[in-house]
């Protein structure tokens, strides 16, 4: 019986070729077709030695440990049975071959583009955190792994978004976050968190800028986007106050009634948006964490000084509300954690606000520490310029020294504060 191409080509693709076949996609899409290769089965079976010996016309006795096979000759011997190439029948057998180096070539080729690309944004000059995060993105298989998803705009987008945020001044507005996406991308929905990579990738670049951990917890993604004036929820940006007499209509008069009875008024930035107040005080103390607060309330009442807590990072609300105080004409006394977090902070609201440090010397450090047993430092060092040896002695310390640990050397503070006005 005459053997047809069609039949060939069935029999090439029997079990006893299957590993033969195997090793020859993998060579063939490893070189992109070349034929100059080998290819082996090693401890072959009777069956895939019997076909080697009529593929190759060369005897091999049983318990050969492994039959080598040209490429080009199982090519030429493919062809001359069934008509196909080898590289055809292997697309017959499996699906189409693929053509790595092409694919590696292609895959630089867009790597290099879209590098280059994010590398012509002005922040790359100006910004250490920019070219950090984009070297980041670049190493860790990110880009790769949107290029191969097929996103390759996504950190075109995300460049436009950390462009626009770059832009704003201090004295812009806070932006909501759906305003921001539209802006940038026409669609208000393309920074919620799960939209694609996207937000990831604006928030990562977020975090390297403010020095922070990624954030995992929806709390973490809002106070990161806080931090740069973008609001995810103006109702949950928020600031603690105590005695913060304003004048205004609805929240200027909530917080006078509030002040009159030493009663602590939680402020969002929905209502400093949307009821605007004034205020008119020459010194308003600021603390890190509520109990603070909470024992200024309960300890002095009426007659604490003002005082506005930021509950851990300031909120966009806090720091609107400070603006509202700086601009008429107040001073921002401010204490936070003897912490490298708590450190830099101050220097941020000392930078943004122009604050001034409130008990947060070196000798309060240490007086401080003299007190009880705390935890070791952690996270980068900070200066404290307004006195340099505070950093100093931190640093030979080691030791953190939180704010509600202070709480009774804070209080007398604004109790003498109130008896001296």
């Amino acid at each position: 019986m005459t053997t047809t191409p069609a039949t060939a080509r069935e029999r090439y693709l029997q079990p006893e070729y299957t590993r033969l076949l195997a090793a020859a996609r993998r060579s063939l899409e490893r070189t992109g077709g070349s034929l100059d290769g080998t290819i082996s089965v090693s401890a072959p079976t009777d069956a895939e030695r019997e076909a080697l010996i009529g593929l190759t016309g060369t005897y091999r006795p049983p318990g050969t440990a492994k039959i080598t096979v040209r490429l080009a000759d199982l090519d030429a011997a493919i062809r001359t049975a069934t008509g196909a190439t080898l590289a055809g029948l292997l697309t017959q057998a499996g699906g189409p071959l693929r053509n790595r180096p092409a694919e590696r070539a292609a895959l630089q080729n867009a790597r290099t583009q879209l590098l280059t690309q994010a590398e012509s944004s002005p922040l790359h000059a100006r910004h250490a955190w920019y070219r950090a995060w984009l070297s980041g993105v670049a190493a860790d298989g990110t880009l790769t792994t949107l290029i191969n998803k097929g996103d390759t705009s996504a950190l075109a987008r995300a460049v436009r978004v950390l462009e626009h945020l770059d832009a704003r001044s201090a004295d812009t507005p806070p932006l909501m976050l759906p305003a921001l996406a539209e802006t940038v991308t026409g669609d208000t929905k393309a920074l919620n968190h799960g939209r694609g990579p996207l937000p990831g990738l604006v928030l990562r670049a977020l975090a390297q800028a403010h020095s922070v951990p990624l954030p995992s917890t929806a709390e973490e993604r809002r106070e990161l986007w806080d931090a740069f004036d973008v609001i995810v929820d103006d109702l949950a940006s928020r600031v603690l106050v105590l005695n913060l007499p304003a004048h205004g209509q609805g929240l200027g008069e909530w917080l006078t009634g509030a002040a009159a009875y030493g009663t602590p008024f939680h402020i969002t930035l929905h209502q400093l948006v949307t009821l605007p107040i004034t205020v008119s005080l020459p010194i308003v103390y600021a603390c890190e964490n509520p109990a603070v607060l909470r024992r200024a309330a309960q300890e002095l009442g009426p007659d604490s000084p003002p005082l506005i807590c930021a509950e851990g990072r300031p909120s966009t609300a806090f720091h609107r509300l400070t603006r509202t105080i700086t601009d008429g004409g107040g001073t921002l006394h401010y204490h936070g954690d003897f912490d490298w977090p708590g450190i830099d902070m101050t220097n941020q609201l000392i930078s943004r606000h122009n604050a001034r440090p409130w008990t947060m010397t070196a000798a309060d450090y240490r007086t401080g520490i003299a007190q009880d047993d705390h935890i070791p430092l952690r996270g980068k060092p900070h200066p404290t310029p307004w006195d340099p040896e505070l950093a100093d002695t931190m640093k030979h310390a080691n030791r953190a020294l939180y704010e509600e640990a202070v709480a009774d050397t804070l209080l007398d503070n604004l109790t003498a504060s109130r008896a001296e006005t």
